[in-house]
């Protein structure tokens, strides 16, 4: 076995540079993997890339990913040391945890794209993954699993909502949009308004149900608008949004919206001030 090491940048939640490794075992068959570990954070996405290649006889038709339950142990795709988390042919025996939350950058497996997408992301998640190549060779039924692994590790979320108010609009109404973090396929976030005057618990308003954007076919962007009139407000008006995600995986931003007014009665600006959690 070698191993052939360079630099260069690759797809990730927080858009770092990755040292990728090349590992080669017995004959054509190399895969190539993050150096270190991949951080992200749960309630978000991930993508662990991935390629390899394969001797020319082996006729590779599927791919399987395994989470160890050891990272000390070779292999992990028996029962007793893994658990199938993925398999490009069927999602019946996968793990029903994973079951719907990874999927494949790339659907077909001759393009030796192995990166895997996932979703949904709990701090169960973390440990070391391995892939195993599945197909045929000369007319049976043959397989291999790649020694190497992968090492995911999810941290506790700490991105906050993106909260923006617009410019004031005809009839002095008063709107803000709230982005969830990440821009995630999975399941569709929770996006709640708190808001209230000085004194006061609360004020009327109306909020938006959650709008979609498909960015790519595995990116999404989700987001809610809150409009009010000018005058359910005043100076010091305090604004939360909260975005809650699967496994009850919450985060949220604050603002205080201030108003100054002219001699004429009439809006020049809304200013902020934000704080995040």
């Amino acid at each position: 076995m070698f191993v052939l090491i360079w630099m260069s940048l690759v797809f990730c939640a927080k858009g770092t540079v990755v040292v990728k490794i090349k590992n080669c075992q017995t004959g054509s068959y190399c895969i190539t993997l993050p150096e270190g570990e991949i951080t992200a954070e749960a309630g978000l996405c991930v993508v662990l890339p991935c390629s390899f290649t394969n001797d020319a006889a082996h006729d590779v038709t599927g791919l399987i990913w395994y989470k160890c339950n050891s990272a000390i142990k070779e292999r992990c795709d028996i029962s007793e040391t893994g658990k199938l988390i993925f398999n490009s042919s069927s999602n019946e025996n996968n793990e029903p945890e994973f079951r719907g939350r990874v999927s494949l950058l790339e659907p077909d497996v001759t393009e030796k794209n192995c990166s895997i997408f996932i979703n949904d992301l709990r701090k169960s998640d973390s440990g070391s993954y391995q892939l195993r190549l599945v197909g045929y060779r000369d007319g049976k039924t043959d397989g291999f699993t790649f020694i190497s692994k992968a090492t995911i590790t999810i941290t506790d979320l700490i991105q906050a909502p993106t909260v923006v108010i617009h410019p004031l609009t005809e009839g002095q109404h008063i709107t803000l949009t709230c982005t969830a973090p990440g821009l995630c396929s999975g399941a569709v976030p929770n996006i709640t308004w708190m808001w209230r005057k000085p004194g006061e618990s609360h004020i009327s308003g109306n909020s938006i149900g959650l709008r979609t954007e498909n960015l790519t076919a595995i990116r999404q962007r989700h987001s809610s608008t809150l409009t009010f009139d000018r005058s359910a407000t005043q100076s010091g008006t305090n604004i939360t949004c909260k975005v809650t995600f699967t496994e009850n995986i919450d985060t949220e931003e604050s603002l205080i919206v201030n108003l100054t007014i002219r001699a004429s009665g009439s809006e020049t600006n809304v200013g902020k001030n934000t704080a995040c959690w």
